[in-house]
Protein backbone atom coordinates (compact mmCIF):
# COMPACT_ATOMS: atom_id res chain seq x y z
CA UNK A 1 0.00 0.00 0.00
CA UNK A 2 1.00 3.36 -0.52
CA UNK A 3 2.45 5.54 2.14
CA UNK A 4 0.04 7.42 3.77
CA UNK A 5 0.40 11.06 3.24
CA UNK A 6 1.11 13.81 5.81
CA UNK A 7 -1.94 15.28 7.26
CA UNK A 8 -2.00 19.27 7.09
CA UNK A 9 -3.21 19.56 10.48
CA UNK A 10 -3.11 23.12 12.43
CA UNK A 11 -2.84 24.59 16.01
CA UNK A 12 -5.35 26.55 17.98
CA UNK A 13 -3.73 27.90 21.33
CA UNK A 14 -6.22 29.41 23.62
CA UNK A 15 -4.28 32.21 25.47
CA UNK A 16 -7.46 34.66 26.42
CA UNK A 17 -8.58 33.81 29.32
CA UNK A 18 -8.66 36.04 32.78
CA UNK A 19 -6.76 33.61 34.97
CA UNK A 20 -9.43 34.34 37.88
CA UNK A 21 -8.38 31.20 39.85
CA UNK A 22 -5.32 33.56 40.08
CA UNK A 23 -6.33 36.97 40.08
CA UNK A 24 -4.75 39.48 39.98
CA UNK A 25 -1.98 37.48 38.35
CA UNK A 26 -1.71 36.95 34.85
CA UNK A 27 -1.02 32.75 34.75
CA UNK A 28 -0.13 33.19 30.99
CA UNK A 29 2.23 35.80 31.66
CA UNK A 30 4.14 34.32 34.87
CA UNK A 31 7.85 33.40 34.10
CA UNK A 32 10.14 31.02 34.22
CA UNK A 33 13.39 31.44 35.33
CA UNK A 34 14.76 32.22 32.39
CA UNK A 35 12.00 35.39 32.36
CA UNK A 36 9.47 33.15 29.45
CA UNK A 37 5.99 33.39 29.86
CA UNK A 38 3.84 30.55 30.33
CA UNK A 39 2.22 31.45 26.94
CA UNK A 40 5.33 31.67 25.43
CA UNK A 41 6.52 27.94 26.29
CA UNK A 42 3.34 26.94 24.88
CA UNK A 43 3.86 28.38 21.66
CA UNK A 44 7.53 27.54 21.30
CA UNK A 45 6.46 23.64 21.92
CA UNK A 46 3.80 24.34 19.49
CA UNK A 47 6.02 25.40 16.75
CA UNK A 48 8.31 22.40 17.98
CA UNK A 49 5.75 20.14 16.20
CA UNK A 50 4.24 19.96 12.70
CA UNK A 51 1.46 22.07 12.94
CA UNK A 52 0.88 24.99 10.89
CA UNK A 53 0.02 27.28 10.98
CA UNK A 54 -0.15 28.07 14.82
CA UNK A 55 -3.07 30.06 15.66
CA UNK A 56 -2.54 32.29 19.17
CA UNK A 57 -6.43 33.52 20.62
CA UNK A 58 -5.79 36.62 22.14
CA UNK A 59 -7.91 37.94 24.76
CA UNK A 60 -7.19 39.32 28.61
CA UNK A 61 -4.72 41.75 28.47
CA UNK A 62 -3.86 41.27 24.46
CA UNK A 63 -1.47 43.63 24.41
CA UNK A 64 0.42 41.52 26.89
CA UNK A 65 0.22 38.20 25.58
CA UNK A 66 1.24 39.65 22.13
CA UNK A 67 4.49 41.62 23.36
CA UNK A 68 5.36 37.81 25.54
CA UNK A 69 5.37 36.37 22.10
CA UNK A 70 7.36 38.55 20.10
CA UNK A 71 7.76 37.83 16.57
CA UNK A 72 7.16 34.33 16.49
CA UNK A 73 5.74 33.33 13.30
CA UNK A 74 2.00 32.92 14.76
CA UNK A 75 -1.27 34.11 13.61
CA UNK A 76 -2.85 36.39 16.00
CA UNK A 77 -6.52 36.11 16.41
CA UNK A 78 -8.38 38.45 19.36
CA UNK A 79 -11.68 37.17 20.94
CA UNK A 80 -13.47 40.40 21.50
CA UNK A 81 -16.21 38.16 23.69
CA UNK A 82 -13.51 36.42 25.62
CA UNK A 83 -15.10 37.22 28.86
CA UNK A 84 -18.52 34.90 27.81
CA UNK A 85 -15.74 32.02 28.40
CA UNK A 86 -13.64 29.23 26.99
CA UNK A 87 -16.54 28.86 23.95
CA UNK A 88 -16.03 32.66 22.62
CA UNK A 89 -12.32 32.19 22.04
CA UNK A 90 -12.15 28.74 20.69
CA UNK A 91 -14.55 29.95 17.86
CA UNK A 92 -12.25 33.13 17.51
CA UNK A 93 -9.40 30.60 16.95
CA UNK A 94 -11.42 28.00 15.08
CA UNK A 95 -12.52 31.26 12.37
CA UNK A 96 -8.78 31.99 11.62
CA UNK A 97 -8.07 28.54 10.10
CA UNK A 98 -6.77 28.17 6.78
CA UNK A 99 -9.40 26.19 4.75
CA UNK A 100 -6.95 23.68 3.46
CA UNK A 101 -6.21 22.51 7.17
CA UNK A 102 -8.15 18.63 7.38
CA UNK A 103 -7.62 19.08 11.42
CA UNK A 104 -6.39 21.03 13.48
CA UNK A 105 -5.31 20.54 17.62
CA UNK A 106 -6.58 22.69 20.23
CA UNK A 107 -3.82 23.64 22.55
CA UNK A 108 -4.61 25.22 26.44
CA UNK A 109 -2.10 28.05 27.29
CA UNK A 110 -1.58 26.59 31.12
CA UNK A 111 0.01 23.35 29.85
CA UNK A 112 3.54 24.22 29.07
CA UNK A 113 4.54 20.63 29.70
CA UNK A 114 3.33 19.07 26.60
CA UNK A 115 5.99 19.11 24.07
CA UNK A 116 6.47 18.89 20.06
CA UNK A 117 7.26 15.37 19.51
CA UNK A 118 3.89 14.46 22.12
CA UNK A 119 1.97 16.42 19.63
CA UNK A 120 3.58 15.02 16.68
CA UNK A 121 2.68 11.42 18.35
CA UNK A 122 -1.21 12.88 18.10
CA UNK A 123 -1.10 14.13 14.49
CA UNK A 124 0.63 10.98 12.97
CA UNK A 125 -2.50 9.01 14.62
CA UNK A 126 -5.01 11.51 12.78
CA UNK A 127 -6.56 9.81 9.61
CA UNK A 128 -10.11 10.73 9.04
CA UNK A 129 -10.76 8.78 6.10
CA UNK A 130 -10.15 5.70 7.84
CA UNK A 131 -12.34 6.75 11.36
CA UNK A 132 -9.49 8.46 13.52
CA UNK A 133 -11.15 12.27 13.28
CA UNK A 134 -11.14 12.76 16.87
CA UNK A 135 -7.41 12.05 18.83
CA UNK A 136 -7.15 12.15 22.74
CA UNK A 137 -3.87 11.69 24.46
CA UNK A 138 -3.95 9.69 27.66
CA UNK A 139 -1.53 9.21 30.13
CA UNK A 140 -2.21 6.08 32.46
CA UNK A 141 -5.64 5.48 31.20
CA UNK A 142 -6.54 9.33 32.23
CA UNK A 143 -7.37 11.38 29.06
CA UNK A 144 -5.61 14.70 29.09
CA UNK A 145 -5.17 17.42 26.44
CA UNK A 146 -4.56 19.11 23.73
CA UNK A 147 -7.21 17.26 21.43
CA UNK A 148 -6.67 16.99 17.56
CA UNK A 149 -10.18 17.17 15.74
CA UNK A 150 -10.83 16.48 12.24
CA UNK A 151 -12.25 19.88 9.93
CA UNK A 152 -16.12 18.02 9.63
CA UNK A 153 -16.30 19.14 13.41
CA UNK A 154 -16.22 23.20 12.77
CA UNK A 155 -20.00 23.24 12.21
CA UNK A 156 -21.09 21.93 15.63
CA UNK A 157 -18.13 23.80 17.32
CA UNK A 158 -19.49 27.06 15.81
CA UNK A 159 -22.62 26.64 17.67
CA UNK A 160 -21.01 25.89 21.15
CA UNK A 161 -21.72 28.70 23.87
CA UNK A 162 -21.10 29.50 27.32
CA UNK A 163 -17.77 28.70 29.69
CA UNK A 164 -16.96 25.40 27.82
CA UNK A 165 -14.70 23.71 25.07
CA UNK A 166 -16.18 20.98 22.93
CA UNK A 167 -15.27 17.88 24.96
CA UNK A 168 -19.03 17.31 25.15
CA UNK A 169 -18.78 15.79 21.20
CA UNK A 170 -16.34 12.84 22.51
CA UNK A 171 -19.79 10.89 23.56
CA UNK A 172 -21.57 11.86 20.49
CA UNK A 173 -18.79 10.53 18.29
CA UNK A 174 -16.95 7.83 20.37
CA UNK A 175 -16.98 5.54 17.50
CA UNK A 176 -14.33 8.22 15.69
CA UNK A 177 -12.27 8.75 18.68
CA UNK A 178 -8.95 7.17 19.20
CA UNK A 179 -6.96 7.36 22.08
CA UNK A 180 -3.24 8.04 22.18
CA UNK A 181 -1.01 7.00 25.13
CA UNK A 182 1.81 9.06 26.62
CA UNK A 183 4.90 8.87 28.27
CA UNK A 184 4.49 10.99 31.19
CA UNK A 185 1.33 13.30 32.37
CA UNK A 186 2.32 16.17 30.52
CA UNK A 187 -0.77 16.13 28.71
CA UNK A 188 -2.35 16.33 32.18
CA UNK A 189 -0.75 18.83 33.69
CA UNK A 190 -2.11 22.56 33.39
CA UNK A 191 -0.78 25.35 35.56
CA UNK A 192 -3.88 27.49 36.43
CA UNK A 193 -3.28 28.17 40.39
CA UNK A 194 -0.52 30.09 42.46
CA UNK A 195 -0.21 26.04 43.93
CA UNK A 196 0.34 24.72 40.87
CA UNK A 197 2.43 26.81 39.69
CA UNK A 198 5.36 25.82 43.17
CA UNK A 199 5.46 22.27 41.15
CA UNK A 200 6.00 23.37 37.19
CA UNK A 201 9.72 22.75 36.65
CA UNK A 202 12.01 25.65 35.94
CA UNK A 203 9.20 27.83 37.36
CA UNK A 204 10.63 31.06 38.92
CA UNK A 205 9.16 31.65 42.41
CA UNK A 206 5.86 33.44 42.80
CA UNK A 207 5.89 34.33 46.49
Amino acid sequence: RAPRRARHVAAVVLAAGRSRRMAPLNKLLVADDKGVAMVTRVVDNVLGSHARPVVVVTGHERDRVEEALGNRPVLLAHAEDYAEGLSASLKAGLAALPPDAEGFLVCLGDMPLVAGPMLDRLIAAFDPEEGRSIIMPTFRGKQGNPMLWAREFLPEMATITGDVGARHLIGKYADRMVEVEMADDAVLRDFDTTDALKGLPGMAKTG
